[in-house]
């Protein structure tokens, strides 16, 4: 076994390589760049190198200064992680000449399945069953175009060296191959460094399900089961679980024994996975592509089989034969696992970008039939780049069955606390409590059938209303008592009010308090009540307990997440968001009489709606424009963004140029 490693990554997989060695007794090494220095995972680290300025092209893709800092650091081998450098080839073999292990695929593998036209042409060499479309090189937009209407529509567009969701399009018609050819070109060659593109039909209705397998470097290839990833957004993956709802025993057979012979045919020496699309209808299924690398959802295949695979892929590495084979290995209970990224759910997921002012994530570990774990790289003062992927920490949670497994997500998601940026836990949170995903019948459509006007939160029911109203009065109630105490005094100074009234988005809920040693007894006018059992303090940010009530209300336990705002708060609860103002009756009826605000018309702005760096102007002053044409393109966290005139107009003004970077917000263009 190796003495030390290099990690030639960043973040959470930076931080979850070491954990694994540390418990193994390896040493560990790490490079960072000007963004990353003082990150978790370079103070976790034995030993850290500065390679260079945040651009990852300057940085954490430059092999010349990976190879430097292994041998400056005396590692003998490099674990590449996921993303950045662990699937090109080239490095693989630059590492082979210089006698350095490469902690992943052969070489050959890699030649063979990570360029997703090459393994298309391997998989169907070996009889997998593979989507239609066009294995070749496609030379400019008129030659995909004609492809694409070759294939029939709707098609998918993707970079040949594509991962991680970047380099994708789906086009409809003519005119978004038009629009999406050169964007993916472009996004493939800015995270890649390969442009090179190919299209595939697109199958409606379609799940994604992949195969994680698993090989040594003597011959031995098992698989480690499946893994459920349709929920996605912009063909990123977003929720994933293991195994999946759809497949049947047979099935899951089927896919294991196709993707352990398409590994076999490639002398396959690592972990990989084997991607699918699969058809909810009638279980057919087709090769997608191979990612010759750890994938970033790999924790749900652990929690259910109970290995390690970074320890896998390093015993493989150092010569070791798999110690078990195929019937060796069960599936074990459920585990579902969520992307905590830094975007806005509310403004259509767009990336938000800056310093962790408040983290607190659930408590890890075995509570009951239970399990809770997080996957991160940050704490709480960590700055979230725009340089790299917007992802904050993956929450993975596994009980014996699914919907346990979801309930276990559901309410570590509501005690996950973050503030300083935006986050996607409500969207999240609304996931696990929406029926379709609950019934296990969505398709990789989920997100925009579920939500086609994008997301505005959950709707709340009327016993989560009633339950967000004793939580905020509890609130209330607890800040008034504090706040009541004099300095030197035991007892409040005089009584604390009782009878509130709880404005939720304007709506009033009379309600009146009655607090226990325990918790509170909360009873509404309607006659309903509510008992809170929390040992909520004023300095939290997360109410948690148990509540149970009258009217068909059951006992649950919940946890209710606020922010105060300069009156009142905001409640998150399952996905619903709330402004909440607990007040008097006579203050409620004043705010029942005031006239709601009347947002201003900014239809002749074109605005950047995040951060980024602007990568072109589609336009020039005295230009005119259609609603919906594209103005500029602004990249951030890697992905480029089409950003469109919400209104026709002619241009009088332009503010920014190409290469210019823009706040969230700023105006770029103005029309009249």
């Amino acid at each position: 076994m190796f003495d030390k490693i290099l990690i030639a990554n960043r973040g959470e997989i930076g931080v979850r390589i070491i954990k694994t060695c540390r418990r193994m007794g390896i040493k560990t090494a790490i490079v960072f760049s000007e963004a990353d220095r003082g990150s978790m995972a370079v103070e976790m680290a034995d030993e850290a190198v500065f390679i260079g300025p945040p651009p990852a092209a300057q940085s954490y893709l430059d092999q010349d200064k990976i190879v430097a800092a292994v041998r400056q650091t005396g590692a003998q081998a490099v674990h590449p992680g996921f993303g950045f450098l662990s699937e090109k080839v080239e490095f693989a073999e630059r590492l082979a000449a210089e006698n350095i292990t490469f902690i992943g695929p052969n070489p050959r593998a890699i030649f063979a399945m990570g360029d997703k036209i090459e393994s298309k042409k391997t998989a169907a060499a070996a009889g997998v069953s593979c989507v239609p479309g066009h294995i070749g090189e496609i030379a400019d937009t008129a030659h995909a175009i004609a492809i694409s209407e070759e294939i029939g529509y709707p098609v998918m567009i993707k970079a040949s060296a594509g991962g991680g969701g970047k380099g994708i399009r789906v086009a409809y018609n003519r005119k978004d191959v038009e629009e999406g050819f050169p964007a993916v070109k472009a996004e493939a060659m800015a995270s890649f460094g390969d442009d090179r593109i190919f299209i595939e039909k697109f199958i409606l209705a379609p799940r994604h399900i992949e195969i994680q397998v698993l090989g040594d470097k003597h011959g031995n290839v098992v698989h480690l089961f499946e893994r459920e990833c349709s929920i996605q957004r912009r063909n990123q993956k977003v929720v994933e679980e293991a195994p999946s709802p759809l497949l049947d025993p047979a099935t899951r057979a089927l896919m294991g024994e196709q993707a352990v012979a398409l590994a076999r045919a490639v002398g396959y020496d690592s972990a990989g996975t084997v991607e699918f699309v699969a058809s909810g209808a009638d279980k057919s299924f087709y090769f997608l592509e191979m990612n010759t690398r750890l994938q970033v959802e790999h924790p749900v295949t652990e929690m259910i089989t109970g290995l390690d695979l970074v320890e896998q892929m390093l015993r493989v590495a150092a010569g070791e034969t798999l110690a078990f084979g195929q019937d060796d290995l069960a599936i074990n209970g459920w585990a579902v696992e969520s992307r905590i990224y830094a975007e806005d759910p509310y403004r259509g997921f767009l990336p938000s970008i800056g310093r962790l002012r408040r983290y607190l994530p659930p408590v890890e570990g075995t509570f009951g039939d239970v399990k809770v774990r997080n996957d991160a790289g940050v704490r709480e003062g960590d700055e979230i780049s725009m340089f790299y992927d917007p992802m904050i920490s993956k929450l993975v949670t596994w009980a014996p069955d699914r919907l346990s497994a979801i309930d276990a997500q559901s309410a570590a998601l509501d005690s996950f606390a973050i503030e300083g940026i935006q986050d996607n836990t409500p969207f999240l949170s609304a996931v696990m409590n929406e029926p379709v995903f609950r019934s296990g019948t969505f398709t990789t459509a989920y997100i925009k059938d579920t939500w086609p006007d994008g997301f505005a939160g959950a709707e709340a029911t009327e016993a989560v209303q009633r339950l967000m109203a004793g939580v905020a009065a509890l609130i209330h109630t607890r800040k008034s008592a504090r706040e009541a105490l004099i300095s030197g005094r035991l007892a409040p100074s005089a009584e604390v009010r009782r009878d509130w009234t709880v404005l939720i988005d304007r709506a009033a809920h009379p309600l009146r308090i009655t607090p226990t040693a325990d918790g509170a007894m909360v009873v509404f006018e309607s006659g309903r009540s509510i008992t809170i059992v929390s040992d909520f303090k004023p300095g939290d940010r997360v109410v948690t307990g148990t509540a149970e009530g009258s009217g068909g209300f059951e006992a649950q336990p919940f946890a209710v997440k606020f922010k105060d705002r300069r009156e009142g708060f905001d409640l998150l609860y399952r996905g619903v968001r709330a402004s909440v103002i607990v007040c008097t009756p006579r203050a409620a009826e004043l705010h029942g009489k005031l006239p709601e605000k009347v947002a201003a018309d900014r239809s002749g702005e074109v605005i950047s709606p995040m951060p980024g760096l602007v990568v072109s102007l589609e336009v020039a002053v005295g230009s005119s424009v259609k609603s919906g044409e594209a103005v500029a393109i602004v990249e951030a966290m890697k992905m480029q963004n089409i950003i469109r005139a919400e209104r026709d107009g002619k241009v009088t003004a332009i503010h920014v140029k190409a290469g210019d970077p823009v706040a969230a917000d700023e105006v770029m263009v103005e029309l009249a």
